[in-house]
């Protein structure tokens, strides 16, 4: 039974994985034996500390900067990689942004930006490396949705846009790329306990409070909760698991919510 969660040897590509659950991810995928190819775009020296903290703990890491929006960069990047440290097993299509506009106050620019990073880079990503899954015929491709895939709220639109297209882009990627022997899906995350959230998450904050009623396991996410379900995914255990959205959120997409006032 183990064999079938075996990811040992593995090289998995995570982009924008030098922090919060991009770096959750590459650990938990690192500790179960996987090379982890650490990706950023900002700069050098934070994907430099990103490796550095990955083999700290044991984990084979390399670490390449490239921007997942611009082609060409990607293009050369895939190459690079699997010249130098072996095919991508596993893609992992993390980098995203948020911005958190008001519809009507938001600037096209604003909101194209967040579609170009969350949904049109997994696409360019995704086809750069799918082609070498093709050619070998297995691969894992796992696309970072979000409960926004489903759901709307106050704010997020642009994220949820974006979200709600890659939840799409994933079903359609499997529809084509099935046939390879080549797996896509999507993790969605509920919300989880990261240094961004970290200002919210005190007892009396409204949001903190709304988070913990809403969720039917009372509490906020680890972000080490996402490494089964990434794991899961890159391995054989998923071979015919397909097209398909794992929402790790507590529960919260299972029920409408209770009354204020009900335990």
């Amino acid at each position: 039974m183990t064999n079938l969660f075996d990811i040992k040897g593995k090289v998995a590509l995570i982009t924008g994985s030098t922090h919060g659950l991009g770096m959750a991810m590459a650990k938990g995928l690192g500790q179960a034996g996987a090379t982890i190819v650490v990706n950023g775009n900002s700069s050098q020296e934070k994907i430099d500390a990103a490796v550095k903290e990955l083999q700290s703990e044991g984990i084979n890491a390399v670490g390449y900067k490239f921007n997942v929006t611009e082609e060409e960069q990607v293009k050369n990047a895939v190459q690079k990689i699997e010249g130098e440290v072996g095919p991508i097993d596993v893609l992992i299509n993390n980098a995203g942004i948020i911005k958190r506009i008001p519809l009507i106050d938001m600037e096209v620019a604003d909101f194209r930006e967040v579609i170009d990073i969350d949904l049109v880079s997994p696409f360019i990503v995704s086809k750069h490396v799918a082609k070498g899954m093709i050619e070998r015929r297995q691969g894992k491709i796992i696309n970072i949705c979000s409960m926004m895939s489903e759901l709307g709220r106050n704010t997020v639109s642009a994220y949820a846009a974006a979200k709600g297209g890659l939840k799409m882009l994933t079903k359609n990627m499997a529809t084509e790329w099935a046939k390879y022997n080549v797996q896509i899906n999507g993790i969605g995350p509920g919300y989880f306990a990261t240094e961004q959230t970290k200002p919210i998450r005190v007892d009396g904050h409204p949001f903190n409070d709304f988070i913990i009623s809403r969720t039917p396991a009372a509490k906020w996410g680890d972000p080490s909760d996402l490494a089964g379900a990434a794991i899961f995914l890159s391995s054989k255990a998923s071979d015919f698991v397909n097209g398909h959205i794992l929402y790790v959120d507590g529960g919260i997409l299972a029920t409408i919510g209770k009354p204020s006032n009900e335990e």
